[in-house]
Parts: C-alpha cells; structure tokens; sequence
C-alpha cells in the first residue's frame, strides 16, 4: 500500500496536481470508512484541487491589487454614523455596476471611511473572479509622468488600463498641470467601458476648477460623472475608533496640550 501512495504521489506532482495530497489522505479515510465511493472519491479529490487552485487565483489577484490594506466590507463599522449611506454601499456589493462597466464615487469629509469602502469593493470584485489595481492618484499621476522620462508612457497606460476597476484614492486633492490632466483624460478614455472606484473630500462637481482646460475638464468629467454611482459619505471621522487602546495618562495630557 506504501508502494502504490508513494507512486500516486509522484503521479499527482508529475500532472501538477499537488494540491490533492493535502487532503488525499482524509479522502482515503472516508473511503475505506464506506462513506465515498470510487467515483464520489475520485469527485471530492478533483473539487479540493479546483478549490485550491481557486484560493491560489484569489492570492495573486489580491497582491496584484496592492491594497493599502486588506480590509472587507464585512468588516465595516456602519454604525460609526448615522449619516452614512449604509443600504447604497450595500447596494454596491451586489457589483450590478462592474458588470455594467460603470464607475463609483465616494465623497465626503477626511475619515469617514471612504477609503475603506473603496478597498473593500475592491477586496469582493478579487473575490468575484475580477483584476483590480489600488492607487493612490498622485502616485499614478508621477507614474504616467515618469513614463513621458524614460518613453515607456504607452506601457504605462496599457497596465493602468488593464484591470476590471482602478481604484484612485484621494482624488482631485490639487490643482492639476495641464500634462496631468491630459493623462487623466487619455487614461479614463481608454478605460472606457472599465470600472473606476474614486474617492475624494470634494463633490465631483468641485472637480471642474482643478482642470487648467475647460474643455478637457468637460469632456473627461462630465463624461466620467454621468457614468457613475455617487455616493456622500458623511459624519464624524472613522478613524478614531480605530486607534490603539491602551495609551498612557502622560500620553494623553500630551494629545491633550
């Protein structure tokens, strides 16, 4: 019996079908107790391994999307406020809009968990089968200039145009040059008919004074706004509730002065 497992072994790697081992002698167990037959056994070894190579696909498009942090929607307080938009966020976990290819907007003051919520859509759509790439929007902004350095600007565009949902977060926190907002535009025109997720502390229609052209500005905004879910984040900051427990007296007559 040694013998023949050893040889089943060697034939599972050989075929790349390492992932059964893992649970090949559990299976074995059920087998012998009379709870699996010899199809039923040979079906619930295929299923581990399709189950394996399933989470091995989640774990690569989760690096892939270089969150800041992995965090869920499942793991949000929204009880924080009040005035958070709880049933459209929940809304938005239904992905209706990813497979329509439109795009989100998250808007409001500093910390009320915009961030968070970008990030959790993006950590479901992974777990849905979907590429998502996580930016900050001033890094993607000295990407794409990089790119117009060292003449790799259309490689750049390519890989920020690829994914299912780009996620630029604090976006139209500054005034633009004109090079970056006509990146911005050829980098939201390729993506035509792909997800954005955006989050920012000004309404989208504050977004208009941050663009030196008023043409580009009407042509990339209006075209993006009219595509999107718009959701007003509202109340106090998030993030308080957040920070470690635990902090001294000293400390706190220190936050304090």
């Amino acid at each position: 019996m040694t013998i023949i497992k050893n040889a089943l072994d060697d034939t599972l790697r050989a075929l790349k079908l390492s992932g059964m081992l893992d649970t090949l002698d559990t299976r074995l167990a059920q087998a012998r107790a009379g709870e699996l037959g010899h199809l039923e056994f040979l079906q619930v070894l295929c299923e581990d391994e399709l189950a394996r190579l399933g989470q091995q696909a989640m774990t690569r498009r989760l690096r892939r999307a270089r969150f800041e942090q992995q965090v869920t929607l499942e793991e949000f307080d929204y009880t924080a406020s009040p005035k958070l938009p709880a049933a459209q966020i929940r809304d938005l976990a239904a992905l209706r809009w990813l497979h329509a290819g439109e795009s989100v907007v998250l808007y409001g003051p500093v910390g009320v968990g915009k961030t968070h919520i970008a990030q959790g859509l993006g950590h479901l759509a992974v777990r849905h089968g979907a590429d998502v790439r996580f930016l900050k929007t001033s890094r993607l902004l000295a990407d794409l200039a990089g790119g117009h350095a060292d003449r790799t600007w259309d490689k750049r565009l390519r890989e920020l145009t690829r994914p299912d949902i780009l996620i630029l977060d604090d976006f139209g926190m500054r005034e633009l040059t004109a090079t970056q907002a006509d990146d911005l535009y050829e980098l939201i025109t390729e993506r035509t008919g792909r997800s954005l997720i955006l989050t920012s502390n000004r309404a989208p229609q504050d977004w208009y004074p941050l663009f030196p052209n008023p043409v580009v500005a009407e042509s990339l905004l209006d075209r993006l706004i009219n595509t999107s879910h718009q959701v007003f984040m509202n109340g106090p900051s998030y993030r308080p509730k957040k920070r470690p427990t635990g902090r001294t007296n000293t400390t706190r007559k220190e936050d304090a002065a």
